[in-house]
């Protein structure tokens, strides 16, 4: 194009110059006046024409120009007319033309597919300016805040004072809950603030959601959830302090009240009815501390640090969950290498994280022959002192290992003698963390389940 533009402009120069030339030529040399009056019209014509072709590329551009500051994209570039030297910068212009109109055709397809989408939404969504006029407001804000047009955000305080000062007051990126009363209903709102610029003006886009029905069903559960926490940590600590009371009974029964004349009780029996009762008294004011801990629905209390023999932890809590073996046939063992390995831990909370581990274990051998629990100590290859309560039943499956530890996930039926709420892995877990410590569950070789608590 530009090579072509070229050899137009010299063509026309070097005629016109040849012209010139044989203009001055004729007036100087010979009589032919009309001639040459001709020759200079035609040199006139000719500088026009060279001056029409220049121009005729400013035209075209200052066209193209006013065609994309006033988006009008109907604009089209034809050769008809026109030199074929200009071919090539119309094509141009035309293929330019047709992007714009594409990209305009796809921006006005998205702004109505965003418009689609703003006005299904759940959430209530408006936006307005730096002088508070409505520039958004969606169909779900108009049946929230009962209204059909808002058209300054001023109008909220007819609505309700609080919404406006919430609303109004919010910095970007700030969130806030509001109880607040609209159209003589109680609403719990949630407000979510953020701020764009656009236009050189500034917006701040509202988000606001109702979240009464949530809440109350959260509330709900957080309740249940409660009742079920401290149902199944009472039962845990009762059943072992309600069998180790009955094995009393038993023992000072057939010793000293089972005969008609009744005999000095034997140091033996007054040994395990003082280990009983220890363990009993121990258990119950962890049972009271526990309790409390939850009267005020609190978390589970801070740990009270100290140095514990791992052997007497282990020992004490096989003692207390001796009677229930018994009854379930299931035999305990307890394992401590070296016996003089210690942990810094809460005795009351490690007692009872060991205590739910011991209770799944039972259930865990329900259906096993010969079912035998270890309450082992040692030190990891790591260097920590470990706890670990191994059972020989059947093994936990690899796509439950995880769920086990999520609050209130069980596999077992709550109907039956084995059945829980799903609390006592999550809480045991929750006290080792309060620990610094870690609760895991793996598979021996033998394909045996081990809770390993690593202090």
């Amino acid at each position: 194009m530009i090579a072509r533009f070229r050899i137009g402009v010299i063509t026309r120069v070097v005629l016109m110059f040849g012209m010139i030339g044989l203009f001055i030529f004729m007036i100087m040399n010979t009589q032919y006046f009309v001639s040459s009056a001709l020759i200079g019209i035609l040199i006139v014509i000719q500088v026009f024409n060279l001056i029409r072709y220049v121009e005729t590329t400013n035209k075209q551009l200052q066209r193209f120009f006013e065609a994309i500051s006033y988006n009008d994209f109907s604009q089209t570039f034809s050769n008809r007319g026109s030199n074929k030297s200009f071919a090539s910068l119309n094509a141009a212009f035309n293929d330019i033309i047709e992007k714009f109109k594409s990209e305009r055709s796809k921006g006005e397809e998205s702004y109505r597919y965003l418009q689609t989408v703003v006005q299904h939404v759940g959430i209530g969504l408006f936006s307005y300016n730096q002088k508070g006029e409505i520039e958004l407001f969606n169909t779900a804000a108009k049946r929230l805040l009962d209204v059909s047009v808002l058209r300054n955000v001023e109008q909220l305080k007819e609505i309700s004072n609080p919404l406006f000062e919430n609303v109004t007051g919010l910095n970007s990126g700030a969130r806030t809950l509001l109880n607040c009363t609209i159209g003589g209903e109680k609403l719990q709102l949630a407000i979510y603030a953020t701020e764009f610029r656009m236009k050189g003006d500034n917006y701040k886009l509202i988000s606001i959601q109702n979240i009464s029905s949530e809440l109350d069903e959260k509330e709900m559960e957080a309740w249940q959830n409660l009742t079920q926490v401290l149902a199944h940590e009472i039962m845990n600590s009762i059943t072992p302090i309600a069998s180790l009371s009955d094995t009393v009974n038993s023992m000072l029964m057939g010793d000293v009240f089972g005969s008609e004349s009744p005999e000095p009780i034997p140091q033996e029996t007054l040994k395990d009815v003082k280990d009983a009762l220890g363990t009993i008294n121990k258990r119950s004011l962890g049972l009271m501390r526990f309790v409390n801990s939850y009267r005020n629905i609190t978390q589970i209390p801070a740990p009270i640090f100290e140095v514990l023999a791992v052997k007497e932890v282990l020992e004490r809590v096989n003692n207390l969950m001796k009677g229930e073996a018994s009854r379930r046939r299931v035999t305990m063992e307890v394992n401590v290498d070296p016996e003089t390995l210690e942990i810094t831990a809460d005795a009351q909370l490690i007692d009872q994280a060991l205590i739910n581990i011991v209770k799944n274990a039972f259930k865990a051998l329900s259906d096993t022959s010969n079912p035998k629990i270890i309450l082992r100590g040692k030190i990891d290859q790591s260097g920590h002192s470990t706890i670990e309560v191994e059972d020989n039943g059947p093994g936990i499956k690899d796509s439950v290992k995880e769920k086990i530890f999520v609050p209130f996930y069980t596999t077992s039926k709550s109907n039956t003698e084995n059945g829980g709420s799903g609390i006592g892995l999550s809480l045991s877990r929750q006290i080792m963390r309060m620990h610094s410590g870690t609760l895991n569950v793996s598979k021996s070789t033998k394909g045996c389940t081990i809770f390993s608590f690593r202090f």
